[in-house]
């Protein structure tokens, strides 16, 4: 075997089938001159067949363009060979090569998962969305490379233009919320099949920082990415350390918590030694010779061949109470100044296009892991809320992170499901004293009542339900520990298949790979359309398709305009609101009823921008207090005009509905139909691009009340942090009252005109890139030919086969949802 063979088998990620070429002396003529049926005994599976033989396919029509040493043979010609190399059918069955095997007694680092539950891939004959798409890029890089060889005429750079355009970015977010000792570690372990992956055990042990967990789409290793904040971050949080007040700190409980987080911090990292150095020197690099990327400003990689070992590493830039193996307590941690790990994991099939998010419950007061923290948050389209299922409903900790994100994660974000997961849904008292059968009923009553009981209490949460409805909120009880051992409940019971179901779904791009291929049909089939060679008078087809245009356009602009009217009517009585009772809001903040060593938490507010968490007790935001009436407001509509549960609403629901008419159009106008297919497919990429943009800039929109609040409290922020001893409490109260007393009228009203103007800015993007997009498409389809593009008919009837395979299993899977 050659290397040719061998280089295109593994750059067509086709590497296991080697062997059997290598056994059966293919060479780079014989590989030409294979036969389908060959083709099927030399691959045993359908997908990877059908994707080789594309492939082949292609390579013979590049060597037959480009003159080099098979142009001379024809794809028929290849056919039709007498001489094509004979296979001697393989007697092993390779069917199963490379499947891992889950051993579900735990004596591997996988855990068992369910087998992948999709209609379309069962069917015969069938080819995979992930086997579609590699073929179609594939195609389009192919398509890309020889336009590039020609002359850069106004369509060619245009045609060039959409095909750099074609990406597939999706990837859904699933943030995982928890106290410490709930099991969020344990949860993400068991869902995703790694026993060993992220470090759990302690209860004492507090997850720290951000992890991400995703596929590893780069190498079959395990990895893990640490980024750092910078130096002049670090550098600015020992400052506040050093300088945070610290006396009489004794009078209230929550400073003695705070006080010993900075001590757990600095200890973390430097020791009992930085109770005797200066703050400068505590900045020197001898304190970071083993994370010289902190120092150089870099991304630290970690790589390994085990989830296990991988575990061990990275347990003292993730935890505090770092502990590895045996228990031996790791000297040096360095996760006070990590921003964020990212652990990638190979060939997981529920991550392929999900990363969980295991997440602190509150933002931080490093402004970029702040920042990183709500970006996150705000970009979930998933929330899992995990807790112990003993005190499940009566915890104030879940319900409290859920209260403070639900804005950022409701009308602020994307969220669409919170899961309320209840873990060690098996530990039940007394259990040896009850049979097997029993303890399993105990169990499963026991987890029953739990779910009632939960579903009650997220009835009683206000702040929550202005955001989401009973619909988004789902309970689970899980038991991680009898998924794996299975001793008195089954895998059902324990609920973490239908996690594991869950995640499949989202992981299913189904309609993202529909979009790529059907906006490369489009694109082949202008190209095709420029082609030909017979003239047809287009005069007709555009005056129709710009007059439909001006009438989609002034529907689209419509409910646009009313959601504007409607939300500066809501604004403008929440103005009102505001300035008549932002004062009394802003009392319950600054004079709470316990006020020992108030002036210590007042001095951390004003110091971290208007907000502070205290351990133990639920966040101070003095910036969404203050605008609490006007986003209150306009709660209401906002959920109705920006729903985060699909295409309704005006701005999304106008945008999906909008159309052209092209199908009517391409009945009436059959000499340009390759070029109508072009404009279909160019109106539902341009739609889909600005669904997208809505979901994007509507969290601009609903945070800019609080931001431009916040903004206009800088300088009183700034004023306030000035002021140390006697008479600090009263003089920093003194200075915000008058502040928001003086600017309240200029302030709210300005929250007020920010906001429209963003409303504003939307409805005119919309209706300008749709204009813009569509006029140009319509332009260089319909009033340009340019007869010397290549032929690409080999590529264009391909993707035409692969976008009619999707769309008829579209339509089965909606004709299917709609017979249930």
């Amino acid at each position: 075997m050659d290397e040719f063979v061998r280089n295109r088998l593994t750059e067509w990620g086709l590497s296991e089938w080697i062997p059997r070429f290598e056994d059966e002396g293919v060479d780079k003529e014989s590989l030409f001159c294979l036969r389908d049926c060959v083709i099927d005994k030399l691959i045993t599976k359908v997908g990877p067949a059908e994707k080789f033989r594309m492939r082949l396919k292609l390579l013979k029509e590049e060597h037959n363009t480009t003159n080099q040493e098979t142009a001379d043979v024809s794809a028929h010609d290849h056919e039709e060979a007498g001489d094509c190399v004979q296979v001697i059918p393989s007697t092993s069955d390779t069917s199963d090569k490379g499947k891992r095997k889950l051993d579900p007694q735990g004596e591997s680092s996988k855990w068992k998962s369910p087998a992948r539950k999709r209609p379309r891939d069962a069917m015969s004959g069938s080819i995979t969305d992930e086997f579609i798409l590699s073929d179609v890029k594939t195609i389009m890089t192919y398509v890309e490379n020889k336009l590039c060889n020609e002359d850069n005429t106004k369509l060619n750079a245009f045609l060039k233009t959409k095909i750099s355009d074609l990406k597939i970015d999706k990837r859904e977010l699933v943030g995982v919320f928890g106290k410490t000792g709930a099991g969020k570690s344990s949860l993400i372990n068991a869902v995703i099949g790694e026993k060993n992956l992220l470090p759990s055990g302690s209860v004492s042990a507090c997850t720290t920082v951000m992890i991400k967990v995703e596929a590893n789409m780069h190498n079959p290793k395990y990895e893990a990415e640490i980024e750092f904040i910078t130096k002049e971050e670090w550098r600015e949080e020992l400052w506040y350390l050093y300088h945070t007040p610290r006396e009489n700190a004794c009078q209230e409980k929550e400073n003695d918590d705070d006080d010993h987080d900075t001590d757990e911090k600095l200890s973390a990292l430097y020791g009992e030694e930085w109770r005797d150095v200066s703050l400068e020197n505590l900045m020197d690099s001898k304190y970071f010779r083993d994370i010289k990327e902190f120092l150089d400003s870099k991304r630290k990689i970690l790589t390994c061949e085990s989830a296990e070992e991988l575990s061990e590493k990275i347990v003292k830039y993730t935890r505090s109470d770092s502990k590895v193996g045996d228990g031996k307590k790791v000297t040096r941690q360095y996760w006070p100044l990590v921003k964020c790990v990212t652990v990638r994991v190979p060939n997981n099939d529920f991550l392929q296009h999900v990363t969980l998010v295991d997440l602190p419950g509150s933002g931080d007061r490093n402004k970029s892991r702040d920042k990183m923290w709500k970006g996150i948050v705000g970009s979930c389209s998933t929330v899992w809320i995990v807790t112990d299922i003993n005190r499940a409903a009566a915890e104030k900790e879940p319900w409290e992170i859920l209260e403070n994100a639900s804005s950022i994660m409701g009308n602020g974000g994307e969220c669409q499901h919170i899961h309320f997961i209840c873990t060690k849904s098996d530990l039940i008292e007394d259990w040896c004293d009850h049979s097997a059968d029993a303890v399993t009923a105990l169990i499963i009553n026991r987890n029953s009542e739990a779910k009632e009981t939960v579903i009650r209490e997220f009835r009683k949460q206000s702040q929550i339900k202005k955001h989401f409805s009973e619909d988004c909120f789902t309970v689970f009880t899980v038991s991680s520990k009898e998924f794996l051992k299975g001793k008195y409940l089954s895998s059902e019971d324990t609920e973490i298949p239908k996690l594991q179901e869950f995640l499949q779904d989202l992981n299913d791009c189904h309609s993202e790979t529909l979009n790529y291929v059907s906006g490369a049909y489009g694109i082949l089939s202008l190209i095709q359309g420029a082609r030909c060679r017979e003239e047809a008078d287009r005069t007709d087809v555009c005056a129709d398709l710009e007059e439909t245009m001006r009438s989609e356009l002034d529907r689209v602009r419509k409910p646009m305009e009313e959601a504007y009217e409607a939300f500066e009517k809501c604004l403008v009585e929440g103005v009102e609101k505001s300035k008549s009772l932002c004062d009394r809001k802003l009392k319950s903040i600054l004079y709470p009823r316990k006020a020992g060593g108030f002036h210590q938490t007042l001095k951390c507010i004003v110091e971290n921008n208007g907000r502070y968490k205290p351990k133990k007790r639920k966040l101070i935001n003095l910036n969404v207090t203050l605008s609490s009436f006007l986003t209150d407001s306009i709660d209401e509509e906002f959920r109705k005009s920006f729903p985060n549960e699909g295409k309704c609403g005006p701005f999304n629901r106008v945008v999906s509905t909008f159309s052209l008419g092209t199908e009517r159009l391409i009945q009436k106008y059959k000499d340009v139909e390759l070029q109508l297919i072009f404009l279909q497919t160019e109106e539902e990429k341009i739609k889909t691009k600005l669904n997208k943009t809505i979901r994007e800039d509507k969290k601009t929109i609903y945070s800019s009340l609080t931001e431009t609040i916040e903004a206009n409290m800088q300088e009183c922020y700034k004023r306030a942090a000035e002021f140390n001893g006697t008479g600090i409490l009263n003089n920093m109260r003194d200075t915000i009252e008058k502040h928001v007393h003086d600017s309240k009228n200029v302030m709210y009203e300005l929250a007020k005109d920010v906001m429209l103007i963003h409303l504003n800015d939307l409805k005119m993007y919309i209706l300008e890139e749709l204009e813009r997009t569509l006029k140009e498409s319509i332009e260089l389809s319909l009033k340009t030919d340019d007869h010397s593009i290549p032929d690409f008919s080999t590529a264009f009837d391909m993707v035409r086969r692969h976008y009619n395979d999707l769309k008829s299993s579209q339509d089965e899977e909606v004709s299917l949802t709609g017979a249930d």
